[in-house]
């Protein structure tokens, strides 16, 4: 499922990052990558608030929309 479907304090694990190369990167570079586990914090004005490595990160929902868990 995508990240953008899971419930904020539920814990879940990265299974596949899509989109393009600059998509995959930029991800990456935050620490998102196949296995991290990931903790959506809330969700406001269309972002998302994640929690990913014990760092908080705000990202625009078409951003989210790469990430499948």
């Amino acid at each position: 499922m995508l990240l953008t479907m899971a419930k904020p304090g539920e814990t879940n694990y990265i299974k596949k990052i899509t989109g393009k190369d600059q998509v995959r990167k930029f991800l990456g570079s935050l620490g998102f990558v196949e296995g991290e586990s990931v903790t959506v914090v809330s969700e406001i004005g269309g972002n998302m608030i994640i929690t990913i490595k014990d760092t908080r990160v705000a990202l625009d929902k078409k951003l989210v929309n790469s990430i499948y868990v």
